[in-house]
């Protein structure tokens, strides 16, 4: 079980035994989470962390589509956390972040109804 605040710490660079940003990151993971939840992925009542036993399955069993969202997750939490200097890098950023929740939302969709959608 692979846990969401370790996870992400170590995308950011941040060892798991330093733990002088938990709280700011566990804020920005959360903020994310919920834009997750209005996407309409994970628990439909949302979700949040609260510290390193937090788990990915917990939040998404869904093997395919949670990939794509820790990527958004870590994305995210960088945009706000560390974001880049270089204004290249964050546009690069904000745009995989736009990629990540389109595609998000396609493979969350139902088969039937993207299938429904595609017929004219």
């Amino acid at each position: 079980m692979e846990s969401i605040l370790v996870s992400i710490k170590k995308m950011l660079g941040i060892d798991e035994s330093y733990t002088c940003f938990d709280v700011d990151i566990l804020m920005h993971i959360n903020s994310a989470f919920t834009v997750l939840t209005q996407l309409g992925v994970g628990p439909a009542e949302g979700y949040a962390i609260k510290d390193a036993n937090d788990t990915w399955d917990a939040f998404l069993p869904v093997k395919p589509l949670q990939e794509f969202v820790k990527s958004y997750v870590f994305l995210k939490v960088k945009l706000i956390f560390d974001p880049p200097t270089s204004s290249a890098v964050l546009e690069s950023y904000k745009n995989s972040v736009s990629e990540l929740e389109w595609r998000i939302q396609v493979l969350n969709d139902p088969i039937e109804t993207r299938s429904e959608e595609g017929r004219g």
